[in-house]
């Protein structure tokens, strides 16, 4: 393999590493706010009750197929590991910025900050053990659906890792941010809502799934049925 292969191989990795862990610290950071989903375009009766976070999680998911594709099941979980060292990292500087008053003609109050900040601890805390859980479980099945299937099937591994992996995050997240407070049909709801949304969306990202392993292989010059490990190729 050429020095441009390798360093293709190394920034992709990289770069692919990096909107892994944004993303993630952007689900965070506005999943205390809900909202309406109106899919009725779709056959729908009723509209989608979903935290804002939701909206750009599977793209994780997305993300952590493609680098277990590629690079392995060893490379992803390390990218998974930084993402939930990231998220404690954020989470202490949240804290620190709510210690500190704020001064008289500030852009932002200490009001104002609370109430969007204030409760992230707890959405950190629950999406962490969420996250965690579920994206492991998403690598897991991955691979198993992969050696399974001798590297063929590229939707099942996606789909069949992606929907069960989300339906554990989503009964994480939601069961520790609401149990005691909300009521067990409020919460239920919730829960199928989110994971129906993101099934929806697991099976839409299909097609991207295989437009972006398709242009993997031909940037990385990987034959076709060859499961070339990349890992081996990262400095």
């Amino acid at each position: 393999m050429n020095n441009l292969i390798k360093l293709r191989i190394n920034y992709t990795y990289l770069i692919l590493s990096g909107l892994f862990v944004a993303l993630l610290i952007v689900c965070n950071l506005i999943a205390n706010k809900f909202v309406l989903v109106d899919l009725s375009f779709l056959g729908f009766s009723e509209p989608f009750i979903l935290s804002a976070g939701v909206l750009p999680y599977p793209l994780t998911f997305l993300i952590t197929d493609v680098l277990s594709e590629f690079y392995g099941k060893k490379r992803t979980n390390r990218v998974i590991i930084t993402g939930l060292v990231a998220s404690v990292i954020i989470l202490g500087v949240l804290l620190l910025g709510s210690a500190f008053p704020s001064i008289e003609g500030s852009p932002v109050n200490d009001e104002e900050y609370n109430i969007v900040f204030k409760n992230s601890w707890r959405v950190i805390g629950a999406s962490m053990i969420a996250y965690l859980m579920a994206q492991l479980v998403d690598v897991k099945l991955f691979h198993f659906w992969k050696n399974l299937t001798k590297g063929k099937h590229l939707w099942l591994r996606n789909n069949g890792s992606t929907i069960l992996s989300q339906l554990v995050d989503t009964i994480l997240v939601v069961s520790v941010l609401f149990i005691g407070v909300k009521s067990s049909k409020e919460i239920s709801s919730m829960i199928f809502d989110g994971w129906l949304f993101k099934v929806l969306v697991a099976l839409i990202d299909t097609p991207i799934f295989y437009l972006l392993v398709y242009l993997g292989r031909k940037y990385f010059r990987i034959p076709t049925g060859n499961t070339l490990d990349l890992e081996a190729h990262i400095e």
